[in-house]
């Protein structure tokens, strides 16, 4: 019997990486269900919607990417009350649900009571759940996203469990604890020990680079959808490459013009002196897939001036800086 596809495929949250920018870029290139945004971190104000509409342009057109893809912001914090007050501001706004962030593991936001360091307190946990569930209005969906535990994954269930009796309709599993950080492997049995704790849909997620090992971590989990990340982002062909056996993912002749579409779409849409970064950034994550990615990345490493990466990359100058108005009605689309 033929491994069966994933039910749904979800792009992950990856702060100061995927960003709507590549977002717009990856949901073009196909085979993902829908999007969790960067985290929007609340403490202890009720954000204006200015704020959320920084992080997640996409709720101007119907929280949607360009692609048609739906994106559900995600919200990150430790006070319950202000948490909620925040997802029914953002819930008003017409996303495809609101999502909840215990899952982060870097110690900025660990410090201050946010992301996996909340995976010490199931209690807490409920609390927030609870809260936003009841400021969400339904039919809107409350998910939450979690790794495994802290330093170990002893509480993984209580937390699991915590979030499905608060309310959660849905829990993605990060398959390592906040000290595995993103280090080889991911423990994809334990997810399956979650799923079968809880009532509510559980998503997979962790360590899915290639097809054979998206299969593999849905027949281990016991799950039936995935969320990638890191992977979907050295390789943008990986979700349509794991919906259709057949299909080998993009080539590198194929990858050239999403690359310069990302180009085109980060010069009109981010800050000039960020604009060489995002390409260098990206370009390192390809290094992973295509070879001809790591030789462009040796090329440019090194030079910070956007004009100058754009000639090495393309083999031309850009087209004039874009005039003031055009970046503002781009900040406004």
């Amino acid at each position: 019997m033929s491994p069966t596809p994933p039910r749904l495929i979800l792009l992950a949250p990856m702060e100061g990486l995927l960003d709507f920018t590549l977002r717009d870029i990856l949901t073009r290139v196909g085979g993902v269900d829908r999007c969790v945004s960067e985290f929007i971190r609340v403490t202890g104000t009720l954000l204006p919607e200015r704020v959320f509409l920084r992080i997640v342009p996409e709720l101007r057109h119907g929280g949607l990417t360009p692609a048609g893809v739906p994106v559900r912001p995600q919200l990150m914090g430790s006070d319950a009350a202000c948490i909620a007050e925040n997802a029914a501001r953002v819930a008003g706004m017409g996303p495809h649900g609101v999502d909840l962030n215990f899952g982060c593991p870097a110690k900025v936001v660990n410090r201050h009571g946010g992301g996996a360091a909340l995976l010490d307190e199931p209690e807490t946990i409920a609390r927030i759940i609870s809260a936003t569930r009841r400021a969400v209005p339904r039919p809107t969906p409350v998910s939450a996203k979690m790794r495994l535990g802290v330093r170990c994954d002893s509480r993984a269930i209580e937390c699991a469990q915590a979030m499905a009796d608060a309310g959660a309709d849905e829990i993605v599993v990060h398959a390592r604890t906040k000290l595995h950080g993103y280090k080889p492997p991911a423990y994809w049995e334990r997810i399956d020990d979650i799923r079968r704790a809880v009532r509510v849909p559980v998503i997979a997620n962790g360590e899915v680079w290639t097809p054979h090992e998206a299969l593999r971590c849905l027949e281990v989990s016991g799950c039936d959808s995935l969320m990638l990340g890191r992977g979907m982002v050295s390789d943008p062909g990986l979700a349509l490459a794991i919906r259709h056996p057949s299909h080998a993912g993009l080539t590198w002749e194929e990858m050239l013009p999403v690359f310069r579409q990302f180009w085109e779409l980060v010069r009109v849409k981010i800050d000039r002196h960020a604009r060489a970064g995002r390409l260098k950034q990206w370009l390192n994550y390809l290094r992973r897939r295509y070879p001809e990615a790591g030789e462009a990345y040796a090329t440019v490493r090194t030079i910070n001036d956007a004009d100058l990466l754009c000639r090495h990359l393309f083999g031309e100058l850009p087209p004039a800086e874009p005039t003031r108005d055009q970046l503002v009605t781009a900040s406004v689309d």
